[in-house]
């Protein structure tokens, strides 16, 4: 019977997905580390740079730009020196193309495994409620199989099982907490690029090109 078939898998899956939310823990706090050493650093930087090209376009300094442009740092340094390049070459010709164009070619490496610790952090206990059910499942099995095996043997059964929700929790709660983090900040680096964006465009119009 299909019944029969799905409590003899359940022997087996309840393993199997305490297992992989292992792997998974382990997997999503190397990309959770990986993550804040880098992401620290460039996030460091681009403050750094926003606060001085915020100061530089309340006073009206665009010259500024071109000392951005010899740093080679951070992310915002590198992006106007390849725009000044740019700017020598073809003006303020579509300079504010070029600018999205090279936001969107940099963002995929900020967000580097942030899709990944989303979907561990949204699936995770999904998978270990599935553990658990699986869990309780044999255990009732278990209990009506061999009926003199009493009360405390489905008791165990179940909080073994229960143990499936716990690990589902404790590998999505730190994979939520790093994708809303890294998130804020990869969202403050766009922000700084968005801002030497509008330096470099305030920059060609003074120099009227």
């Amino acid at each position: 019977m299909l019944t029969e078939k799905i409590f003899a898998v359940a022997h087996v899956i309840d393993q199997v997905l305490l297992w992989i939310l292992v792997f998974l823990s382990f997997l999503s706090l190397g990309m959770i580390l990986e993550r804040f050493f880098n992401l620290r650093k460039v996030s460091k930087e681009s403050s750094r740079v926003r606060l001085q090209i915020k100061n530089s376009l309340q006073n009206h300094q665009t010259e500024f730009f071109e000392d951005l442009a010899r740093d080679p740092l951070s992310f915002e340094g590198r992006m106007a020196n390849y725009a000044l390049k740019h700017i020598k070459e073809s003006g303020s010709k579509g300079l504010e193309e070029f600018f999205n164009t090279n936001i969107l070619t940099m963002k995929p490496e900020l967000d580097r495994f942030l899709g990944f610790l989303a979907t561990v952090g949204s699936n995770a206990p999904y998978l270990g409620l599935l553990g658990t059910v699986l869990g309780i499942m044999k255990a009732f099995n278990d209990l009506a199989q061999s009926p003199e095996a009493g009360q405390q043997t489905v008791m165990a059964g179940i909080s073994l099982a229960l143990v499936a929700t716990a690990a589902g929790l404790f590998v999505a709660i730190p994979a939520v907490i790093g994708y809303n983090y890294f998130g804020k900040q990869v969202k403050g680096i766009v922000q700084s690029l968005e801002s030497v964006k509008e330096l470099g465009l305030s920059y060609t119009k003074k120099k009227g090109l």
